[in-house]
C-alpha cells in the first residue's frame, strides 16, 4: 500500500502546485487513494479504539456532524501520506515565509523533525482525522490550529464520490482580502482525490511587498447521502 501512495505523490506536479497554491491558496493533488483504500479507512469509523477523541460540531457549534481523530499508530495509507507529501509542502512553506519576511525558523525537510519541534512545545497529540457528515450536515467556516507551532498547509481527501455518495457538500475556502470583500471558492474532487489548501494565511504581493490574506474553510451543507473525508494536519496538538 505504502509504495502505491508514495509513487502517487512523486506523479504529483509539485511546481503547478505551488503555482496554483500561491494564486488561490488551493490545489487540486489529484488521486491519491484508490477506492479500497478510502473504503478502508471508512471501515474504521465504527471502531472508536483507532481514535483518540471525536467531536460533535452541533455541541459546540461548529456545524452538524461529527469528526474523529486518529490515535498512533496511525493507518498505514494515512501516515505514508503524511510522510510522503510534507517535504514537497515545506518547501512551499519556506518560500512562502521567506516572501513574508518572517524571522521563525525554516521548516525541516523531514516530517519526522518538524513533529519533534511541536513536541518540544508540548503538541504530542496525532491530527489526522476523519470527517462524517449525513443529510443537513455542514462545516462552519475555521482554521486548524491546535497550539503554538502551526504548518501553514494541510489536505483533505474524498473518501467518496460527490454526486453518488452525497448530494452537495462542497469544500469551501473563504479569504479576508484586507480592506475589500471576502472571495470564497466551492471546490469539489473525486473518490480518492486530494485538495492542499492553506491552514492559515498566504502571501499575496502588493505595490509594498508581500502580505497575509487569511483564509477558513468549511463544508457546505450536504443535501443528501453520507459524506466521509480524511483531513491530513502537518502539526500536532497540545
Amino acid at each position: 500500500m505504502s509504495s502505491g501512495i508514495q509513487e502517487r505523490v512523486e506523479r504529483i506536479d509539485w511546481r503547478a502546485v505551488e503555482a496554483s497554491l500561491s494564486e488561490s491558496g488551493f490545489a487540486h493533488a489529484g488521486a491519491l487513494l484508490s477506492p479500497d483504500e478510502c473504503q478502508n479507512l471508512i471501515s474504521l469509523y465504527a471502531d472508536n479504539t483507532r481514535f483518540r477523541s471525536q467531536v460533535a460540531m452541533e455541541r459546540f457549534r461548529f456545524g452538524k456532524g461529527d469528526y474523529k481523530y486518529l490515535r498512533h499508530p496511525l493507518p498505514e495509507s494515512v501516515a505514508t501520506l503524511r510522510k510522503a507529501t510534507y517535504p514537497h509542502l515545506a518547501a512551499i512553506a519556506n518560500h512562502w515565509q521567506t516572501a513574508l519576511g518572517e524571522r521563525g525558523a525554516a521548516f525541516p525537510p523531514e516530517h519526522e523533525e518538524f513533529l519533534r519541534r511541536c513536541h518540544r512545545a508540548g503538541q504530542t497529540q496525532p491530527t489526522p482525522l476523519l470527517l462524517h457528515y449525513e443529510a443537513g450536515g455542514f462545516n462552519c467556516l475555521h482554521q486548524d490550529l491546535y497550539g503554538k507551532i502551526a504548518f501553514p498547509l494541510q489536505l483533505v481527501i474524498m473518501l467518496g464520490q460527490q454526486g453518488q455518495d452525497w448530494e452537495g457538500g462542497e469544500f469551501v475556502l473563504v479569504e479576508n482580502i484586507p480592506r475589500a470583500q471576502s472571495r470564497a471558492e466551492v471546490l469539489t474532487a473525486d473518490l480518492g482525490h486530494g485538495i492542499f489548501f492553506t491552514t492559515r494565511y498566504r502571501p499575496v504581493k502588493g505595490s509594498r511587498g508581500y502580505y497575509r490574506v487569511a483564509v477558513r474553510h468549511g463544508v457546505s451543507r450536504v443535501r443528501r447521502g453520507m459524506r466521509y473525508t480524511l483531513g491530513i494536519i502537518y502539526h500536532d496538538a497540545k
